[in-house]
């Protein structure tokens, strides 16, 4: 199995995704087309809605392949 992930972020909120864990439900572009879009490259883009729609949209995926942290919590984190 691939520990290949893809990050993307918009300066507050990363989103991580992996591709080897997705299912392919269309919950995150069907629920969000301006963020999730998988007709273009790269299909995420963390400028089409607020860090908070991005979040909720996250939390609706079935399988874990897309998840987030907040930019803050992870830089507290390295010090």
């Amino acid at each position: 199995m691939s520990l290949e992930t893809h990050k993307y972020t918009n300066g507050e909120v990363t989103v991580v995704w992996k591709p080897k864990t997705c299912i392919h439900s269309t919950l995150c572009w069907k629920g969000l087309i301006d963020v999730f879009n998988p007709r273009v490259k790269p299909w995420i883009k963390m400028d089409g809605a607020t860090t908070e729609r991005i979040i909720a949209q996250v939390k609706q995926c079935p399988s874990g392949a897309l998840s987030f942290f907040m930019n803050d919590e992870a830089l507290e984190e390295n010090k």
